[in-house]
């Protein structure tokens, strides 16, 4: 098997070279610190985070807890600012997926999916027709009429998913979504996103605790350090999409998890 490529440092990634894409999100030299007030010490929480993530790449930030990949998302979606170095995202077209699927419970699953949509200035009708095409794509078309206190973690989730895939996002933003869901439904969610990634190829930054995970779905992985939070380690995914779920059986996936998590243990 072919050797993942590997950069265990933090310069920029050379990627939209590779690709010839212009990147959606660039970060050079980033970091972040926060000043809480009173007498909690300040937190630098980045140092110096180089990153780029071009059209139809899906790159996987993995790290220990604290280490930064929450506020990497938080400063991608313009939610925070930097303290140091330059962000560039070439898009306003953002989907944002966080932890807890967040469902207002007096709407319906589709007035839920409609929200991001109205809330763009989407007319009725339009809205309508995109919702029930996104429902349909996440396998939720029987549910439309159904409020969240009905739903499964996973059915949740989907919805989450829906909510932001209504209007195309170019950049796809997810904070853990799946690490709430037992392993079946996370396993199968994963299939799905992979299968939405595969369709719609938008550029995707997705965090997570999991390396199978991260294995599965990802053209690249950035692998953090502790706080602060730097670039330790970077792989590239050699498998292609679609991806089968078998292939989380075989040895070269085994293969490549275990250089990924042993850079993610030597970082650690």
């Amino acid at each position: 098997m072919d050797r993942p490529d590997q950069h265990p440092n933090s310069e920029p990634t050379d990627h939209a070279t590779m690709t010839a894409t212009r990147p959606t999100l660039t970060f050079r030299e980033v970091s972040k610190r926060f000043e809480p007030r009173g007498s909690l010490e300040a937190v630098t929480a980045l140092d110096r985070v180089s990153l780029d993530v071009c059209p139809g790449e899906f790159v996987s930030l993995i790290g220990p807890s604290g280490c930064g990949k929450s506020t990497v998302l938080g400063l991608a979606s313009g939610l925070s600012r930097p303290t140091g170095g330059e962000i560039e995202c070439h898009t306003d077209n953002l989907g944002y997926v966080f932890q807890d699927a967040a469902l207002m419970p007096w709407r319906t699953v589709r007035r839920n999916v409609e929200f991001m949509a109205q809330l763009d200035g989407m007319d009725r009708a339009t809205r309508r027709q995109r919702a029930e095409q996104t429902l349909e794509l996440v396998g939720l078309a029987d549910f439309a009429d159904q409020y969240p206190r009905t739903l499964s973690g996973g059915m949740k989730m989907r919805t989450s998913l829906a909510r932001s895939l209504v209007l195309d996002p170019d950049l796809f933003l997810f904070d853990e979504p799946f690490g709430a869901l037992d392993q079946i439904s996370r396993t199968k969610l994963n299939v799905e996103l992979m299968n939405l990634f595969n369709e719609r190829r938008f550029a995707g930054l997705f965090v997570t605790h999991s390396v199978d995970e991260a294995v599965f779905l990802s053209t690249r992985i950035v692998v953090m350090s502790p706080r602060p939070g730097r670039i330790a380690a970077e792989f590239h995914i050699p498998f292609e999409y679609p991806r089968d779920p078998a292939l989380r059986y075989e040895a070269e996936f085994g293969a490549v998890a275990g250089q990924v998590a042993a850079a993610l243990e030597a970082a650690s």
